[in-house]
């Protein structure tokens, strides 16, 4: 009776230990894998750029600190302790722009390589219209994007941007039809600012005077096709709006053109989503009634100005239209555009190629 008592009270021991053995097994690999996740990536795969700064005489601490802050680590001692670990060091002052796709070691690599030079940058792409732009301004900025459309629209800095731009801003961007003084006036490039509290006066400046700087090269151009400056970029925001990857520009062109000619209204269904200030994949029979200046279902001639941004490729086109008798194009699902003469030609392209009841 005794030893089965001692060989169960051995065998409690020992599941006991057992027991402790396998808990701790588990503490220290969890421990393992969450030490492990502090090292991975805040987002995988992700690639939204994270504009910091990093001051001048910096410790590792205020550093770690610094990227916690602006979501680009998971731990601020994980940072520490890794730091440590690898034997890093030569972190440098200055603007970097990190990702939360990138993990502890692609993090130390780029902060000790040394920075990139600027605070922040503004990418405008074409086809962009003012309100897109203002977001992206908001975006990298400590400004609102009400506050950046307040200043876009604002009478008196636009008569200074007048004084410093009178080829390129003219008051013809004071029509009182037009919803933005300054559509299709910030041109689509990427900007780098050093300062990050570049003024917002400062951020558009820089848009508009890359749009003068194109102005000065075809401004001879201009004066033989009889294209104002105001003109020009309207013209050029319609092809930039209608063109797909696969559409000829050139082409576009000349239908616009050749309906203007003709004093026929131009039908280009991206002024009427710019009227609704509204973006649709299909514009349908109603969206046409809308009662706008921008309307070229209801209107002739060209919109009050442009309504949107537009990059090279349609200056170009503008400025230098194939001479055509199309009066007519659409779009296929494939990108590719279809050009016609006629109203009865276009009438069959549209049942060939649209075959939707809702569309226009």
């Amino acid at each position: 009776m005794y030893i089965n008592q001692q060989k169960k009270s051995f065998l409690n021991k020992k599941r006991i230990i057992l027991s402790s053995i396998i808990v701790l097994l588990l503490i220290v690999g969890g421990a393992f894998l969450y030490g492990k996740s502090l090292l991975e990536p805040v987002e995988e795969n992700s690639k939204t750029t994270v504009n910091i700064n990093i001051p001048s005489g910096s410790s590792v601490s205020a550093i770690a600190s610094i990227l916690k802050k602006n979501d680009v680590i998971k731990s601020e001692k994980a940072f520490q302790y890794y730091v440590k670990y690898k034997g890093a060091s030569g972190f440098q002052a200055g603007f970097y722009h990190l990702n939360k796709g990138m993990d502890l070691d692609a993090i130390i690599h780029k902060l000790t390589s040394g920075a990139t030079g600027y605070a922040f940058q503004i990418t405008v792409t074409e086809g962009e219209q003012l309100t897109q732009i203002a977001a992206a301004i908001a975006d990298e900025t400590k400004y609102s994007k009400k506050q950046v459309i307040a200043k876009l629209d604002d009478e008196t800095f636009i008569n200074q941007l007048k004084k410093e731009f009178p080829d390129t801003v003219t008051n013809d961007v004071f029509n009182k039809n037009i919803k933005h003084p300054l559509e299709g006036y910030l041109f689509p490039a990427t900007y780098p600012f050093n300062d990050p509290d570049t003024s917002l006066e400062d951020i558009i400046t820089a848009m508009v005077k890359q749009t003068n700087s194109y102005v000065e090269t075809y401004k001879a151009e201009m004066k033989k096709n009889k294209l104002s400056v105001h003109k020009l970029l309207t013209m050029a925001s319609l092809i930039e709006e209608e063109a797909t990857e696969k559409a000829d520009r050139h082409k576009i062109a000349s239908v616009f053109y050749n309906r203007l000619k003709e004093k026929m209204p131009l039908q280009t269904d991206p002024t009427v989503l710019y009227a609704a200030g509204k973006h649709k994949d299909r514009v349908l029979y109603k969206d046409l009634e809308i009662e706008s200046p921008y309307n070229t279902y209801k209107n002739t001639g060209l919109t009050p100005g442009p309504i949107a941004n537009a990059g090279m490729s349609s200056w170009e086109a503008a400025l230098h239209p194939d001479k055509t008798d199309y009066l007519y194009f659409l779009a296929k699902s494939n990108g590719e555009v279809v050009f016609t003469k006629t109203l009865k030609e276009h009438n069959k392209a549209k049942e060939k190629y649209i075959s939707s009841k809702n569309e226009k």
